[in-house]
This record gives structure tokens, C-alpha cells and sequence, in this order.
């Protein structure tokens, strides 16, 4: 679901943009260690959510000659960059800041009042409180949208659970998005406890103990989006797809067994599917001399009437003619897997699957080994 993603990131980074100049303004005004942290969160949200939307600009173009399955795993590199970014622009200059304001406990008195032309006497707090609350309202609104994207795409994958489908989601986009929108309105309630605790107090040690949260969930955020990325850049497997191809072989009445099972996420709508199965010797014999006659038939007519009866030719025509056979019936049974693994799973782009061969109908031999999950089972 690209459309719900760039929706989901547009709507991100326009809110943020908004909030960083308001949160920066508040900060530079109330001297608060919260509030300028809340501005870094913004600030960093904001790029990180830039980054985002190029790695889906960019991770959207189409099989070339150099990217032979797209460029759908940019996004992942992207998502990744923009998770250090978080971690260390958002969590280590949070954590300098509020170093910083800790050091100067006592050295600075907080301003009380603001003195604005036409407004006269405005108190910082209730400013500084103003900001947060319309942060909050905007933060809502972003998450809002960006679970209502999540859940549209749970549902056409045909999961009814959205919480379980955070576990098992290929598209890391949408998830970086609920996951930055939903520390961003926490965040927002640590900054207003913090400034309301230390107005109530006095003390500013609220105040910095409260933006060392803020950069620490910050800190959290980012290793967690960076352990989603980095797991779809190194090649992982597609459980779901795995498991259609299995069910789909087990009900095949054409296949005996398979062998090295693999798949490899290329991206949230591209999966590649590779696999060896060993077709069944009775369904593949059951009317073969019947098409193999037709195929001898086909070849007879393109040769003129007076070579007919050649014996080498006609040699020549039944041999051709049982290649034919097997390799039409060989190549029904192929695109029957593929055409069911497709409808069941979508994102199965790329499916290869190889005949090792035919298997005997021996009982003996189907005991021993197991027809399907014994261990004839490479995984």
C-alpha cells in the first residue's frame, strides 16, 4: 500500500515542520530543557520522515538492468539512515541539552512573564503549555491517519488483528511513521509534566529530568526501527509465503515431495519464491500415451506425406513427440503451483520452481522417506 504510506509520511512531515517552529519559538522563550528537547524530537521527525519519503520515491522504481527485482530495498537503507539519524541528532544532542541545562541549574532564573507588543504581560508556562497542547492536537491527528493507513493495509492482507499484524508488516514505512507519531504525542505528555511539575515546584530539575526521557524513548525508537530495517536487508525469509507453498503442494495431487524451500523478501510488495519438487510417477504417466499420439500427430502433419513412413523419421517423431508430451504436462503442473501461490500470497512476485524429477510409485520408498515434511524437507 504505497498510496496510504506517502499519505501517511506527507501528512507526518507537514505536521512536524509545523510543530518544530513553534516548539523551537517556546523553548528559545521559556528557557526549558523539555520543550527545547520536544523541538529536537520535531525537528529530527521531520527529517527523518523526508528520508522516508524518498526511500518510497526512490524504492518504487521498476526492474532495470542493474536491480534485477527493483529497487524496493532502498527503502529499507533509507528507513535505516533515517534511524540513526533519530538516534543520534535526537537522542545524543537531547541528551547534551539536557546536560547542559543540568549544569546550569541555579545559574539561570526561568522567565515568568513575556512581554509581546499588543499583547502585553503573557506568563511563559501557560505560552509554552499552549504550544504543547496544540502539538498534542496535531500529533493525534497525524497518528490518526497514519493507524487508519496501517489498518486499510491490515485488511487487504486480510489480517483482522492490526496489533498482530505489527509483528509480521513488510512495509516499513508506515511502521516508522506510527511508531515516530505515537512517541511523539508521549513525548509531548513528558514535556507538559515536566514544565507543569517544575512550575508547581520551583525546582528546574523536573524540567531536565523530564527531557532526559524525552531523548532517552527517542534512543529506544531508533534501535527498534533500526532492527526492522536492518532485518529486511539481510535477505530474510517470508513465513506467510513459505507456508502458502506448502499448503498449496500438500493439496497438489501432482507432486510427491519438495526440496529447498526458500524465499527472500525483496521488499513490503515483492517476494521471490524458489523451490524443487519431484512430481508423482502415476498422475505424470496417467494419459501421457494418449497426448504423446497427439503430439506424433501435430509433427506428422508438417512433414510431407512421402517421408511418413521413414523409419529413422518416424523414430525421430516419437522421441520429439514424448519430449513434447512430458514437458507440456510438466509445464501445466508449474504453472498450476504458481498460479495458486500467487492468488493466495500477492506479494510472491518471482517464482521459480524446478522438477528434480519424477518419483517412483514405490509404497516402500513413499513410507520411508515421507511424502511431504519428512525429510526429504530442505528449509
Amino acid at each position: 500500500m504505497t498510496s496510504d504510506s506517502r499519505t501517511a509520511v506527507l501528512a507526518a512531515i507537514s505536521g512536524n515542520a509545523l510543530l518544530t517552529v513553534l516548539k523551537f519559538g517556546a523553548a528559545l522563550v521559556g528557557h526549558s530543557a523539555s520543550m527545547m528537547n520536544e523541538a529536537v524530537h520535531s525537528l529530527v521527525d521531520t527529517l527523518n520522515q523526508i528520508f522516508l519519503y524518498l526511500g518510497l520515491h526512490f524504492g518504487s522504481k521498476p526492474p532495470d538492468r542493474q536491480y534485477a527485482f527493483g529497487h524496493g530495498q532502498k527503502k529499507y537503507l533509507w528507513n535505516l539512515w533515517s534511524a540513526i539519524g533519530l538516534f543520534s541528532i535526537g537522542c545524543g544532542l537531547g541528551l547534551a541539552h539536557a546536560w547542559h541545562a543540568w549544569a546550569q541549574l541555579g545559574q539561570k532564573t526561568l522567565p515568568g512573564q513575556l512581554l509581546l507588543p499588543g499583547l502585553g504581560s503573557v506568563d511563559v508556562v501557560w505560552m509554552s503549555l499552549i504550544v504543547l497542547a496544540i502539538a498534542f492536537v496535531v500529533e493525534l491527528v497525524v497518528l490518526r491517519l497514519a493507524w487508519r493507513a496501517f489498518t486499510r493495509q491490515a485488511q487487504a492482507e486480510g489480517n483482522r488483528r492490526p496489533i498482530k499484524y505489527l509483528f509480521q508488516s513488510n512495509d516499513p514505512t508506515l511502521l516508522a511513521v506510527l511508531l515516530e507519531d505515537s512517541i511523539a504525542v508521549f513525548g509531548v505528555l513528558l514535556a507538559i509534566t515536566g514544565i507543569g511539575l517544575t512550575r508547581l515546584t520551583g525546582n528546574g530539575i523536573w524540567d531536565v529530568s523530564f527531557s532526559v526521557m524525552i531523548a532517552l524513548v527517542l534512543g529506544v525508537a531508533a534501535v527498534i526501527l533500526g532492527a526492522i530495517n536492518m532485518r529486511f536487508l539481510t535477505d530474510v525469509r517470508d513465513p506467510k509465503a513459505e507456508a502458502v507453498f506448502v499448503d498449496v503442494v500438500l493439496s497438489h495431487r501432482e507432486i510427491e515431495r519438495f526440496h529447498d524451500l526458500r524465499t527472500m523478501v525483496i521488499d513490503d510488495q515483492h517476494t521471490v519464491l524458489v523451490a524443487e519438487v519431484e512430481l508423482r510417477e502415476e498422475v505424470m504417466l496417467a494419459g501421457l500415451h494418449q497426448r504423446i499420439a497427439a503430439q506424433e500427430e501435430n509433427l506428422l502433419l508438417q512433414v510431407p506425406e512421402a517421408r511418413q513412413e521413414e523409419p529413422t523419421l518416424r523414430e525421430y517423431i516419437a522421441d520429439r513427440a514424448a519430449v513434447q508430451a512430458t514437458l507440456a504436462r510438466t509445464e501445466e503442473i508449474i504453472d498450476d503451483l504458481e498460479r495458486q501461490i500467487r492468488q493466495r500470497c500477492p506479494q510472491v512476485s518471482h517464482v521459480t520452481i524446478e522438477v528434480q524429477g519424477i518419483a517412483a510409485d514405490d509404497s516402500s520408498m513413499t513410507q520411508s522417506t515421507n511424502v511431504i515434511g519428512g525429510p526429504a524437507i530442505e528449509m
